[in-house]
């Protein structure tokens, strides 16, 4: 439907041609646009139907004036921005929550803070109430963000579980500890021993709770824990080579490794090829995440993995529900062991 002024040129639909053509109330479409509350279902399937006929689209800014809301979020990654580009993970996340939140036609701003000072800036950008909450990925242990966040009263959800903060914090985030017992008992199925072990950032849930899980499994295997077959990496391709290379220097027996993220394992497996070691005849490679890079590697790799979809659809869940009021919250997904041709 074309929307005319006086001197014949096209004009955007405002609320009252909404309501003209819905047959209601401006306030009936005022009530609408603010969430339906106290609209009968006819009313409310009366405006969408004139939304979409005429093509209105809601002004965000005479909104924010009214609400005292942004009408936006912020997707913050407190890592260094080569690593946004590097892992995969972050824009599957960056898109499943993009995604979730269109079907509340609410944009997602994506915010990089690495740096102490980028950190500050950002805290300082939110606090002052430009987005109306906050979905925090990648948050190490003794990163204030999350903390200055929750004291703010800034509504955050953060993707895995904070450490240090406990249930102050909403999180979603894989059964890490699980995931990684599933992968290391898949190993010991196969009759390996010696299995080694690259790390996650132990100042991370996920680095925290993936080594837990390994060790748990070799002590109920009855196989003793040997700390020359541990070493950590910071989730890099680099340092999953890195952190082989090491592993293969301080333990030429090892037969299997489990390597905790696919982009690590991808290193990981170069570092085995330089060293002549067959994949999985030799030493069986293990990765967790299931993302691209277990896909694209060399040979496919065996993981565990995160459901990312689900893990984007409930982090945007939570937060809108801690935005309309409701209590920090807590969700845990499973993870699934695929088996592919590195183990």
């Amino acid at each position: 439907m074309t929307m005319t002024n006086a001197g014949g040129r096209r004009r955007p639909p405002t609320i009252h041609d909404v309501a003209r053509e819905a047959g209601v109330s401006r306030g009936t479409v005022s009530r609408v646009l603010n969430g339906g509350h106290y609209v009968s279902p006819a009313a409310q399937e009366a405006v969408n139907a004139a939304i979409r006929r005429t093509g209105y689209v809601v002004n965000r800014h005479a909104r924010s004036l009214i609400t005292g809301r942004s009408d936006s979020i912020g997707f913050l990654l407190t890592e260094p921005q080569e690593r946004f580009f590097e892992d995969p993970n972050f824009n599957v996340l960056l898109r499943g929550c993009t995604q979730a939140l269109a079907a509340h036609d609410i944009p997602l701003l994506l915010m990089l803070a690495g740096t102490e000072d980028e950190r500050r800036r950002i805290t300082r950008y939110i606090t002052a109430g430009h987005v109306d909450g906050v979905l925090l990925v990648s948050s190490h242990s003794g990163d204030p963000v999350a903390e200055q966040l929750r004291e703010a009263g800034v509504p955050l959800v953060a993707c895995g579980k904070p450490i240090g903060l406990g249930s102050k914090v909403s999180y979603v985030a894989a059964d890490d500890r699980d995931g990684a017992r599933d992968m290391v008992k898949h190993l010991v199925s196969l009759g390996r021993r010696r299995i080694g072990m690259v790390t996650g950032p132990l100042d991370t849930p996920g680095g925290v709770e993936r080594l837990a899980g390994y060790r748990e499994v070799l002590a109920e295997a009855g196989i003793e824990a040997d700390d020359r077959l541990i070493t950590s990496g910071d989730y890099s391709r680099a340092s999953g080579e890195a952190g082989a290379e090491q592993l293969l220097d301080r333990a030429p027996d090892m037969d299997a490794v489990f390597v905790a993220s696919d982009l690590m394992a991808q290193g990981a497996l170069t570092a085995l090829h330089k060293a002549g070691r067959r994949v999985p005849e030799d030493v069986s490679v293990g990765g967790f995440d299931d993302s691209t890079a277990a896909i694209s590697a060399t040979p496919a790799l065996t993981t565990i993995r995160q459901p990312y979809d689900r893990i984007s659809t409930e982090m945007v869940r939570v937060l809108l529900a801690q935005i309309g009021g409701e209590e920090p919250a807590a969700v845990i997904l499973p993870t699934e062991l695929v088996r592919r041709d590195s183990t």
